[in-house]
């Protein structure tokens, strides 16, 4: 009788709590925790200024203003997303290069890869690039032998005496700003692609 007794109190007890949260026409039902139902987002594409939009809501909000409002105030322009400030460098990339044109010889003696010298991945995706970029001109084994170098005399020949002993960090920088009849690529291939073009320049010298 007992057991009975409570499982007739339990589902009453369950249908008065959903019937308190049901939703109807003049009644919306109740949030709990309404804080987690409308968070303040800070949206880049909205901007709702007014600091008593949502107030209705009564959530506690310890911040002094309504629910809905979402402008950023630290902002001169009220934007929610700002440019990165100047030389701001993305996590897990790594830093750039303060060289200028003139400073090849610095280039070669300092930089060093940041790849490591026993990924074959680094080879393997740099010669995808250089088959993109430099082959036209440098030849597919790097004899100077490409499509270009027929036209236009002058192309180094990446497996001549001048070039055997030239450094990844020379490599980088010829790419970065240029040298001779080769224009700079800085602007069209990415710092890591870069370093990845001169591991495999290096690579293909050894099998040469």
């Amino acid at each position: 009788m007992k057991l009975k007794t409570f499982r007739y109190l339990g589902i009453i007890t369950l249908g008065a709590v959903l019937a308190s949260c049901a939703a109807g026409v003049d009644d919306t039902g109740l949030e709990y925790a309404p804080q987690m139902y409308h968070s303040t987002p800070y949206e880049p594409l909205t901007q709702i200024t007014n600091e008593d939009a949502g107030t209705w809501l009564d959530s506690n909000d310890e911040d002094g203003h309504g629910e809905f409002y979402n402008s950023n105030p630290y902002n001169q322009f009220k934007m929610n997303m700002r440019e990165p400030v100047a030389n701001t460098v993305r996590r897990g990339q790594p830093l750039p290069v303060r060289l200028s044109v003139d400073d090849l010889e610095v280039a070669a003696e300092t930089l060093e890869s940041p790849f490591a010298t026993d990924d074959p991945s680094v080879v393997k995706k740099g010669k995808a690039l250089y088959d993109s970029y430099c082959k036209h001109c440098h030849g597919e084994k790097g004899n100077a032998d490409g499509k270009v170098a027929e036209a236009y005399a002058g192309v180094a020949n990446l497996n001549g005496a001048a070039y055997l002993e030239i450094t990844e960090g020379h490599i980088f920088h010829v790419i970065t700003f240029g040298k001779g009849l080769m224009g700079a690529h800085g602007s069209q291939v990415s710092p890591e692609d870069r370093w990845r073009i001169a591991r495999y320049v290096k690579e293909l010298q050894k099998k040469n």
